[in-house]
């Protein structure tokens, strides 16, 4: 019984080592840029947004918003109050949801950790994010041009904690807070994906995710809402998928899905959408993560 569980557990070690020493690196690189990120380009990032003129090109502006979006390093519960503020600053619901739309699915930080699956999955994710929160925008503008999609009664700015005077301690304050926030969640999916590749077939992997690329495509857009808890925790599962015969179609609905019904996001997505708008956007999400996927496969 001891002889088994020895080499049940230098297996298990081996791919946990294996795992790690893959993905390590991207993951301390993307705290340390996330952080410089909020730390010294936030608020010029943000000033981008506010200084949007209300009277230029509607569609013009979606494409930018999703652009702040995808650079801009907050989470949910940070963003709703930024778009609270740029609402009542005059910037149009349109805008508003293709900036938090692609501030949701991706961050600086994200975009370094996902390096790691590599640069085809890499682009695949930064080109079907910043896509969706183009349609986004574009969906809020097509059928809601003439009434408000959010309500943001309640929200306010919050006040920024990267006060410090010292540059450097300011950074590195973020740099720790970054470490709490993701540091378990890496570990945990480094558990997880080394249990994957130990116990579970790729041939298991390749039939769910890969073989029949449209139901591949559908199971990852299914199983990303209640397996998604953190970005950085979810690549190396991830990573061990693809290797598995996972197609990058279901990858990228998997990274759609996840990060867009975090259960921490749908929370306050609830209280400045209502329930009709809720009920839409949960639609929009496993739609565009289902023809993203699909067409992914196509191309690819």
């Amino acid at each position: 019984m001891l002889t088994i569980l020895s080499r049940e557990w230098i297996y298990f070690w081996y791919y946990f080592t294996q795992q790690l020493s893959q993905i390590f690196g991207y993951w301390v690189a993307g705290m340390v840029i996330g952080s410089a990120v909020s730390v010294f380009f936030k608020d010029k990032i943000h000033a981008v947004m506010r200084n949007m003129n209300g009277d230029g090109s509607s569609v013009a502006g979606i494409f930018l918003a999703a652009v702040i979006g995808v650079i801009s390093p907050l989470c949910m519960y940070g963003t709703i109050p930024i778009a609270a503020s740029f609402s009542k600053g005059g910037i149009r619901d349109e805008w508003l949801a293709s900036f938090m739309m692609a501030s949701i699915l991706l961050n600086p930080q994200l975009i370094v950790y996902s390096a790691a699956l590599g640069g085809k999955v890499l682009a695949v994710r930064i080109i079907s994010c910043f896509l969706c929160g183009i349609t986004a925008g574009l969906m809020v503008r097509l059928f809601f041009k003439e009434k408000p999609f959010f309500n943001f009664e309640g929200f306010e700015e919050r006040s920024c904690r990267d006060t410090d005077p010292n540059l450097l301690l300011r950074f590195l304050k973020n740099l720790y807070r970054n470490l709490k926030a993701t540091g378990l969640y890496f570990f945990i999916g480094i558990v997880l994906s080394a249990l994957f590749q130990r116990y579970i077939p790729q041939d298991a992997i390749t039939f769910v995710f890969g073989g029949n690329e449209a139901w591949g495509v559908l199971m990852a857009s299914t199983i990303g809402v209640p397996l998604y808890v953190c970005g950085g925790g979810t690549i190396p599962i991830l990573r061990s998928w693809l290797e598995s015969g996972m197609s990058i179609g279901s990858a990228a609905a998997f990274m759609i899905t996840g990060p867009a019904t975090k259960i921490t996001n749908l929370g306050a997505l609830k209280a400045v959408l209502g329930i009709r708008h809720f009920a839409l956007y949960w639609l929009f999400v496993i739609a565009f993560s289902c023809l993203a996927g699909v067409m992914v496969n196509l191309v690819l």
